[in-house]
Order: C-alpha cells, then structure tokens, then sequence
C-alpha cells in the first residue's frame, strides 16, 4: 500500500511540476504574445490592402456607370428642349470628369 501511495505522489509531483513549468513559460510569453496581436492588429497586410484598394475601385467604377447611364438619360431630355435637364447633364458630366482620371484604364 506504501508502494503505491509513493507512486501516486510522485506521479502527482510530476504532472504538477509540468503544469507550473507551462504556467510559467505561459506568464513569460504572454507580454510578447499580447504585443504581437497588437502590432498584427494595427498593420494592415498587403492582401488587406489590395482587397481595400479593389473594392474602392470597384465603387468608383459603379459611380461611374450610374453616371454615365443618367447622362444619357438627361442628354435626350437636354434634346428635347427641357433646359433644367441640360442643366442637371452638364452637372453630372463634370462628376464624369472628376471621377475619370480615379479609374484606371484597362489595355488588353
């Protein structure tokens, strides 16, 4: 009975002995890990950014067509005689040609 009670104890001694070398190895890394979740938290990685950056196109190319479509629309009303549409046209071509230049041109 003795036999094992001393196995018991220093099997106990053992698991615990691992379980405060983890918890320590534990408190000493936590400073490094928690400023490396801060620094990943405040950097943007560069997929991150060409996912920002083609999303801000894509919008951009949206406003454009929306544009382009409601300048024609005013165009033909602008034909037709009604001079408020000339106009709201000549407002939305000078939006065209501030958003143009924002957009890249696709060569192919």
């Amino acid at each position: 009975m003795r036999v094992i009670k001393l196995t018991l104890a220093g099997a106990a001694a053992l698991m615990l002995g691992g379980c405060l070398a983890k918890t320590a190895l534990d408190v000493v890394t936590a400073p490094v890990k928690i400023a490396s979740k801060a620094a990943d938290m405040a950097t943007t990685s560069q997929s991150e950014a060409d996912e920002k950056r083609g999303r801000e196109l894509r919008q951009r190319e949206e406003r454009l067509g929306k544009l382009e479509r409601n300048w024609r629309k005013l165009d033909a009303a602008c034909e037709d005689g009604d001079r408020k549409a000339c106009t709201e046209r000549d407002a939305v071509g000078r939006e065209i040609d501030t958003l143009m230049p924002t957009i890249p041109t696709r060569e192919y």
